[in-house]
Parts: structure tokens; sequence; C-alpha cells
């Protein structure tokens, strides 16, 4: 049953964006990139319809949404478009709006019972040294909210750094959080990727000598893991509780077991891909067929009633 899909893209030349092409395409499916942020809609009464470069979109069977950051409210808005219009997505609007506000994610793991890093959110700077005692004392990691890539991630080794970066980011109207640092991980971490309820490829990046930043973009090294049941326990938990049928989900292992530090979602598929040589990509592409399937039997199954 082919499909006509249609990627949110705002780098139509990107490893992931191209590598969900070529997954589509080598299914036979019709394949379309647009730029979300280029996108306009009308919203009727029983009509809802969307634009892009001011042409009107042919409806699609199905989305993949590859929201960056820096556009997330707006990509978001876009989803909830065809969503309304009954496409098949795989992110739905309000859980990319949830993942990606980091606080608020912890909030809901930590209360669903996820082991996370101990974590502060500070409104100023006077309670500093009392909260970084609370948290285990030095070194702690400082975060913004908003952060990609480990920019924006900093690692305090005194009161004063941590003081400092702190007050600076809160200058800048940034909100910051301040974790735990979990020594014993020893700069790695492990990203797994999910996919309808399964862990579809996993991969431990290892941070280069003198950096504590575990990310692909920093220069860490990579190669293939195989998750513990525990851990992949509370990978597909956490997936669950945040709403996300596809995920990149990030983990720390502790003394104290795994600890989520965060999910993606919408996660690159590059590094993924060529550590564990497995196509990702098409795993997608099938469980958008799977779910496509089940749509036409319900309308069938209507129609017949």
């Amino acid at each position: 049953m082919k499909m006509k899909i249609v990627i949110l893209s705002r780098g139509p030349q990107l490893y992931s964006t191209q590598s969900l092409l070529r997954a589509g395409m080598r299914r036979g499916h019709q394949i379309r990139i647009i730029d979300h942020v280029l996108c306009d809609f009308m919203i009727e009464k029983g009509q809802m319809s969307v634009y892009h470069n001011g042409f009107l979109i042919d409806q699609p069977d199905a989305i993949i949404p590859r929201i960056g950051s820096s556009v997330t409210a707006k990509g978001a808005a876009v989803i909830s478009q065809f969503e309304a219009m009954n496409r098949i997505t795989t992110v739905r609007s309000m859980a990319l709006l949830q993942a990606r506000d980091k606080l608020r994610s912890l909030q809901k793991l930590a209360s669903c019972g996820i082991g996370i890093p101990a974590t502060a959110y500070l409104n100023d700077t006077e309670n500093i040294r009392t909260i970084i005692d609370r948290l285990g004392g030095l070194p702690v990691v400082i975060k913004l909210l908003e952060s990609t890539h480990g920019i924006g991630v900093i690692l305090a080794e005194s009161f004063k750094s941590a003081e400092s970066t702190v007050e600076a980011f809160q200058k800048l109207k940034e909100r910051v959080i301040i974790q735990e640092f979990i020594e014993e991980a020893k700069g790695a971490d492990i990203r797994a990727l999910v996919v309808a309820g399964e862990v579809v490829a996993a991969m431990k990046r290892q941070a280069q000598a003198g950096e504590f930043r575990s990310n692909l973009h920093r220069g860490a090294s990579s190669t293939p893991v195989k998750l513990t049941a525990q851990e992949k326990e509370v990978v597909l938990r956490s997936t669950k509780i945040m709403g996300l049928d596809i995920a990149g989900v990030d983990i720390l292992r502790s003394s104290r077991g795994p600890l989520i530090m965060e999910i993606n979602a919408s996660p690159g598929l590059e590094g993924i891909e060529t550590t564990t040589r497995i196509d990702v990509s098409s795993k997608i592409i099938h469980y958008l067929e799977k779910r496509f399937r089940f749509q036409q039997d319900q309308i069938k199954s209507n129609k017949i009633r």
C-alpha cells in the first residue's frame, strides 16, 4: 500500500532527512520534503489546508517532522494542523512541545518514578551554595534548558564558577538547571533509539580526553552497545510516559542504576545508523506503513457498518 509522505525539514541535505527519503523511496512511497517554517495554513469549518511557499500542499497520508529546537513552536503548529486533518505523524505536536521543555520533561519523568540526575532550578544565585550541597557537592553540571549538541552545557568545579555561570546566563534571560555530576559514568552515555515501543538501536558515546560532554558533535567516539534488561525497561517506560512513538533516549550508567538524561523527540539518525549499521530510517517507514494500514482498515470497517 503506497503512501504520500511529507518530511518536514529545514535541511533537505541533512543526513537524517536524506536517509528517511531514501528509505521511503525504496518502499515505493511518494516522498516530499518541505520547510515547515515556510508553511501557512487555513482553518475553516469542515476544511483544513496547508500551504508551502504559497502553494496548496496535496494532502499527504503521513508526515515525518524533523523539527529543530529553534523553531519548535512553529513546527508544532504545523504538526497540529496536519493532526486536525487526521494525517498520521511520527511525533504528535503536544509530545514534541513537552519533550523540548527539559525542565518539564524531568519533572514528569521523576514524578513517575524514573531515575534522573538530581536536578535544581534556580530563580537567582542567592542560595546556590546550599543547592549545590543538596545535589551532592562539586562539581556540578549547568545546562541551558534550550541547549543542543552539548552547547550551553558547562561543568562547574567551584562555587565561584557555578555562581558566575548561572548569573551570566540569567542576565541573558536564559533558563538554566544545575545537575549532579555522575562521576562513575566516566564521560560516557548511551543513546537508545526507540521506534513503536521497541529499542531498535543503541550506542555508547565516549567523550574525548579532557571533555566531559559525550556529544558526537564535540568529538566523542561511539560504539554499538547492548542495553541491560533494566536499561531497556527504563527507556521504554520513559518514551511511553512522554507520549513518544519515536525517540532518542540518553541515559547515564550510574551506581544507582540507569538515569535518564534527556529524551529527544526528533533524534538525529547519522550517529546511530553509522555506528550500529542498523537502518533506523527503514524501521520508521515500516512503522508508518503499519499505522496507515490500520487507519485504512478502520475506514473500510466503518463504511461497511
